[in-house]
């Protein structure tokens, strides 16, 4: 498993109307592009595991999903319809320590 210590950034601060990207996601992946560890992702069916450390109890698991599966899809260079299967889990955290750990496997 992969540790970013990164606050995920949810769907509804990446993209404003319909479907263009903020200042937000911007950042969000420039900071990504610079932390991320050289990755070799399989070719083929995938699967995914992330965990996001948020420190809201109201984050929604599944709103952290896109901008951060997209970003690692365009850093990593593989098309996201390759992932057939996620598991996902949000663990609460003090402010400040928030997180993403993930790992990419074939399926």
């Amino acid at each position: 498993m992969i540790h970013l210590d990164i606050k995920p950034l949810s769907v509804n601060k990446a993209y404003r109307g319909r479907r263009f990207a903020s200042k937000d996601l911007k950042s969000f992946k420039d900071k990504l592009a610079y932390i991320l560890p050289k990755l070799k992702v399989p070719k083929g069916r995938l699967q995914v595991e992330y965990i996001f450390g948020v420190s809201s109890k109201g984050s929604d698991g599944d709103n952290l999903i896109k901008a951060f599966q997209d970003c690692l899809s365009e850093i990593y260079g593989f098309n996201d319809n390759q992932i057939y299967s996620w598991k996902i889990a949000k663990v609460i955290v003090k402010k400040g320590e928030e997180f993403i750990e993930f790992k990419i496997e074939k399926n």
